[in-house]
């Protein structure tokens, strides 16, 4: 391996899934901007739409996840674009 490519700054990170609020803790050099207490430990907190532990793939059972309505969202975005334009 090369030396000196790899971030020295490997921390205890705790990861939610927000479909399932199944948490757990990985070591990890992301950026969190909120924290979370665990049995007294103040970890830094990554919030996830989809872990393995709701994929459907993982799972074996087909669920619909919309995180806060993309598609609409997008839909009202090009149709007020759309009639910008006529």
């Amino acid at each position: 391996m090369k030396k000196g490519i790899h971030p020295e700054s490997y921390r205890p990170v705790v990861f939610k899934d927000m479909s399932n609020e199944d948490i757990f803790i990985s070591r990890s050099t992301i950026q969190a901007r909120e924290t979370i207490e665990i049995d007294g430990v103040t970890y830094p907190l990554v919030k996830l739409e989809i872990t393995s532990s709701s994929h459907p793939f993982y799972t074996g059972k087909q669920k619909l996840v919309d995180t806060a309505g993309r598609v609409d969202k997008f839909m009202s975005r090009y149709a007020k674009r759309a009639q910008n334009k006529k």
